[in-house]
Parts: structure tokens; C-alpha cells; sequence
């Protein structure tokens, strides 16, 4: 029951950083919105590397696929966090779903306490389970679901939560009355 709750959470995340792509053209969905430079199809193609990685070799299960940035090691210059523009939406969005299903094939094979390995942990805490990877992958792709949502309502406004006219108008009012006093 709590592998089939974890999926589903992880599930309803993935779909939502991918929703927060619907209707954008490639300038919106690749342009740093946040000093940091942080985008929105970035955080696809980390959380491509975060599953495949995570819960795909961590835990003997070797990626289907090769991630160029983790061939030519700008990943660790941050590779996994913008899109060059010879990477089309659609090889970032395939490369998730590939990733989707490579984690869903390990969720259905491996028990919660499988054992499992992280290479670029500090050797005293590379030794782990599969569910510990399981929960922070869940934990990190809901963390960046919520960045992808912030992201998306500077492009447009457009926001995951549906607020009824005049809420903004609302929390600013309370927000002002909150500073005076």
C-alpha cells in the first residue's frame, strides 16, 4: 500500500511539472526566470537525471538510456539544469517519460528495503535502500513541481491553485494592514 501511495505522489508531481510546459512556446519554457538561472525545462531534464539516476543505477539498474550530460560531465557544471538549444522540448519530455517508466519497472521489481548505493555521496552515507531513494525522489520531484508552478505564473500568471477573482488583491490587503501594525 505505501509503494503504490508513493508512485501515485510521485505520479502526480511528474504531471504537474510537465503541465506547468502547456501552451508555451521554446523562448518561455527555456529562459532563466529566477536570478539562480533556474527554468522550466530545465527541471525537467534534472529530474530526468534525479530517476534515472536515483532509482535506476543507484539501485542496480542501469539507465536505458545515455544523458549526454553525464557523458561529458557538464553535469557537474550545472549541464542538468538548462537546455541547449540543439535539445528539443520533445527529446527533454521523451527523456522523462523514458525516465517515468524505467523508475515505475523499479518500483514494481525491487521490496522498499532493497539495498542501494550512492557513487557521489560521502562514502560514510552511500550505503541507503531503495525506499530511502524512493521517498527523496518523490520529496524532490514535489519540491520541483512547486518551483515549476512559481515558475509558470511569472511567465503568465497561469498558477496550479485556481483562486477565485480578487484573491491577490486579498492577501496583498492583509499583507499591508500586517505591516502597519
Amino acid at each position: 500500500m505505501i509503494v503504490e501511495d508513493l508512485r501515485r505522489y510521485l505520479q502526480d508531481s511528474r504531471d504537474s511539472v510537465l503541465s506547468s510546459l502547456d501552451g508555451l512556446g521554446e523562448y518561455d519554457v527555456r529562459r532563466p526566470l529566477v536570478p539562480s538561472g533556474t527554468n522550466l525545462l530545465g527541471l525537467v531534464k534534472h529530474l530526468v537525471g534525479i530517476e534515472l539516476g536515483y532509482l535506476g543505477d543507484c539501485v542496480g539498474r542501469p539507465a536505458p538510456v545515455e544523458l549526454p550530460w553525464v557523458e561529458d560531465g557538464s553535469i557537474w557544471e550545472d549541464g542538468d539544469m538548462w537546455v541547449k538549444p540543439t535539445e528539443s522540448r520533445d527529446y527533454v519530455v521523451d527523456l522523462y517519460r523514458t525516465a517515468w517508466r524505467h523508475t515505475d519497472e523499479s518500483i514494481a521489481a525491487l521490496p522498499l528495503d532493497a539495498p542501494a548505493s550512492v557513487p557521489w555521496w560521502p562514502e560514510e552515507r552511500r550505503g541507503t535502500t531503495f525506499g530511502h531513494l524512493l521517498t527523496r525522489v518523490v520529496a524532490e520531484t514535489a519540491q520541483h513541481a512547486g518551483h515549476c508552478d512559481v515558475l509558470r505564473e511569472l511567465v503568465d500568471g497561469r498558477s496550479g491553485a485556481r483562486n477565485p477573482d480578487g484573491y491577490y488583491d486579498l492577501v496583498l490587503g492583509m499583507a499591508r494592514e500586517s505591516a502597519r501594525s
